[in-house]
């Protein structure tokens, strides 16, 4: 019975044992008993110098799934490979991962509905300006971060009093 299972791997070397993996499923006639390997990425946008940037980030790193049939032999080809350093589970035994865990981890229960997500490169009390809008080139510190929603609380200073405003990541930068 095909199931998803965890492998653990060396942090930075998920696509290397993705590859290793894939070879020794070839080269020891083993791939009847493995359908897919897949290291978990998500889209994320970053700014970087005021440019909004399209990136690939790893949602589990040190991590990679995979879909086989577990058998001694399946088992000992993953087991055996560069850069495995094991199974996730309790004890010597693998645990397969339930539906809703791999949906959730690859994204197929909403697959289509969800844009790229920005990565809040902004941390509490650090200072920026404001770049559009109607305050914009007013400078402020960050009081409040939410990522989920892309907003920032930011403290301007308006007439000599500190005035919180709520503003999307892409309408401040970071001060130097």
């Amino acid at each position: 019975m095909f199931r998803w299972y965890v492998i653990n791997t060396y942090s930075g070397h998920e696509n290397k044992v993705k590859a290793n993996l894939e070879h020794r499923i070839v080269s020891m006639n083993q791939a009847p008993r493995f359908r897919r390997v897949i290291v978990p990425t998500e889209q994320v946008v970053e700014t970087k110098d005021g440019q909004k940037v399209q990136t690939e980030k790893r949602v589990l790193p040190g991590y990679v799934l995979v879909n086989m049939d577990m058998t001694d032999e399946a088992w000992t080809v993953v087991k055996n490979t560069p850069g495995v350093t094991g199974f996730v589970g309790s004890g010597t035994k693998p645990v397969p991962l339930s539906q809703p865990e791999v949906d959730r981890i690859l994204h197929t229960a909403t697959a289509g509905a969800e844009r790229p997500r920005a990565l809040a490169d902004f941390e509490l009390g650090e200072s920026v300006k404001v770049t559009s809008g109607p305050l914009s080139d007013f400078d402020g510190e960050i009081v409040d971060v939410n990522g989920d929603q892309q907003k920032l609380k930011v403290l301007v200073n308006i007439f000599e009093r500190q005035v919180p405003v709520e503003l999307s990541f892409d309408q401040v930068k970071k001060l130097d």
